[in-house]
């Protein structure tokens, strides 16, 4: 098993489990609206917490993902059954634990079935080019 068919958002719900976790929270909404920083703008400063910080993480490890679907290989197969197994230990873990019904991990769980769904799609539509189904090209 190569280290491309790790799926990246599996990192989102590590850190996202570590933050609620180990944040100190009775409830996982009390870590997650924690500033940590803010950018400076003219004017005034847009404040970053917890929970926009892993959703951006989120979103770009999801570009990543999008990215890494465009290839057919072994891993890629692989990658795809792993991010299917990500996907249900997240809805497993929303359904289930109080500190993941959150809509931070609402949105880290609906990126990760995002990725299921475009990863087998992008992984059909271009082997079905690679090989050259369809006769002919599409227009």
């Amino acid at each position: 098993m190569s280290i491309r068919s790790i799926p990246l958002i599996v990192f989102s719900f590590i850190l996202y489990n570590i933050v609620v976790w180990l944040g100190g929270g009775a409830v996982a909404d009390d870590v997650l609206i924690k500033r940590i920083f803010s950018i400076p703008l003219i004017g005034k400063a847009v404040p970053v917490t917890w929970g926009d910080l892993l959703l951006s993480l989120t979103l770009v490890l999801l570009f990543f993902e999008l990215l890494k679907s465009t290839y057919t290989s072994t891993t890629s197969l692989v990658d795809h059954a792993l991010s299917m197994l990500v996907f249900i230990a997240c809805l497993v873990a929303f359904l289930l634990f109080e500190q993941a019904q959150t809509a931070v991990f609402f949105n880290i769980m609906l990126a990760t079935l995002i990725d299921v769904i475009a990863g087998y799609t992008i992984g059909i539509r271009v082997a079905r080019r690679d090989i050259g189904f369809g006769g002919g090209m599409d227009h």
